[in-house]
């Protein structure tokens, strides 16, 4: 058997094909909105700092609500919250189009759906993300994987640019759009089968609760390879100030913005469907610093860019070698995690992984009005490099993995 056809064995499974379906709507509708909120919101207030409380609402109640979620998932049905945390996101979308049908101008409502967005979506990470493992086989994981995270970046690829589009008529026709594809992916999920959690040892709550932390700290590859994530994009991360790009320095509008926002997914889902089909076997660590590197260098490219398709194709290659670094913590991760503790472990890197992007979001917005939005995303992207050169130091293990399962072995 080829490795194509290999890497599609795991479409037999009926349950990840309904969840991949969800995932994948869900992964169209969710950047459509973000698209929308972000030109909306400086639309209304021409101000990057408020570009940075976007980030701020949907950072603020995951660093609270993540590890809580990530218990949830070990003792809830993992299906049962998909589905509570996918209505929810689909109802915000709706009171968006809601508040655009009202003639809503103040952004302090729309900050307030944000808030609640963030708490849903606090929960919808760790079960989505514990739920993979559970419905493949071990061995196919590693497929499963790749495919999910390239079906998600292939939804954010069109997402973004579909938002932009759609802009063009208005906010409403983002808004409502979304909140359609969401009702949809949760008629997928009820078709997903029903799966009791993981039996859990009796302990105190705090105990279960802190449990992921301290299985991640106590493995320093891990700890490394997430951490490296968060500090990376944290600084790195251009994504909140495309809305300034797109009006004020590129001059390219809406759709032009859908674009901009949708040029990492699509480098993403290039390099994503390469592993899916040619999945990384030796000197994953080193790749992954390497990738890493190259991240924080195409931020440099696409701050100091004036020319559009070169601003495109920055961004595209930031989205390639992000994926790389997903792929790799992502399998060092669910290979080397026991089912009863997938949830709590998913909880702590998401809560990694949601400051890097929403906590990003608002350092760029705070230091673009502090020092102007070129200089802002320059300065991250060289911080990136020096984060990639004082980890690798740091985390020498990390750097040295040859084999993605290779930290099974040491336990």
């Amino acid at each position: 058997m080829n490795k194509s056809a290999k890497s599609r064995e795991v479409f037999k499974i009926r349950d990840f094909r309904l969840l991949l379906a969800a995932r994948a709507l869900s992964s169209l509708a969710l950047p459509m909105v973000m698209v929308a909120v972000g030109w909306h919101v400086y639309d209304l207030t021409r101000d990057p700092l408020h570009l940075g409380f976007v980030g701020l609402s949907l950072f603020l109640p995951q660093i609270l609500l993540t590890l809580p979620a990530g218990h949830v998932a070990d003792i809830v049905d993992r299906r049962l919250i998909l589905i509570v945390t996918f209505a929810i996101l689909g109802c915000c979308a709706a009171v968006l189009f809601a508040f655009v049908l009202l003639g809503v101008h103040s952004v302090t409502p729309i900050f307030a759906v944000l808030l609640i967005y963030a708490c849903a979506n606090s929960f919808l990470r760790p079960a989505s993300t514990s739920l993979v493992p559970a419905v493949v086989p071990k061995e196919q994981l590693p497929s499963a994987v790749a495919w999910n995270s390239s079906t998600w970046q292939m939804a954010g690829t069109v997402g973004p640019a579909v938002g932009g589009v759609l802009y063009g008529f208005g906010p409403q026709a983002v808004y409502g759009t979304s909140a359609t594809l969401m009702a949809i992916a949760v008629g997928f999920l009820l078709r997903l089968s029903r799966r009791p959690p993981p039996a859990l040892a009796d302990s105190a709550m705090l105990e279960r609760l802190l449990a992921g932390v301290k299985f991640v700290w106590h493995r320093p590859i891990l700890l490394g390879a997430i951490s490296l994530d968060l500090f990376a994009v944290l600084l790195g991360g251009a994504t909140a100030l495309l809305p300034v790009y797109a009006r004020d320095i590129l001059s390219v509008g809406p759709w032009g913005l859908g674009l901009l926002r949708s040029a990492p997914a699509v480098g993403a889902v290039t390099c994503g469907l390469w592993l899916a089909h040619h999945p990384l076997k030796r000197h994953a660590g080193r790749t992954m610093f390497l990738c890493v590197a190259g991240f924080g260098l195409g931020t440099i490219i696409f701050g100091l860019s004036r020319f559009w398709p070169l601003s495109l194709l920055a961004l595209m290659s930031m989205g390639a070698c992000d994926m790389v670094s997903v792929y790799v913590r992502q399998n060092l991760v669910q290979l080397n995690t026991p089912d009863e503790m997938r949830g709590r472990v998913s909880a702590v890197t998401m809560i990694f992984i949601g400051a890097s992007n929403e906590l990003g979001e608002f350092e760029s917005g705070v230091t673009a009005s502090w020092f102007g939005t070129v200089p802002a995303v320059v300065l991250g992207g060289v911080g990136t490099l020096l984060v990639v050169a004082v980890w690798s130091t740091l985390f020498r293990s990390l750097r040295k993995v040859d084999r993605l399962d290779q930290i099974e072995a040491e336990g």
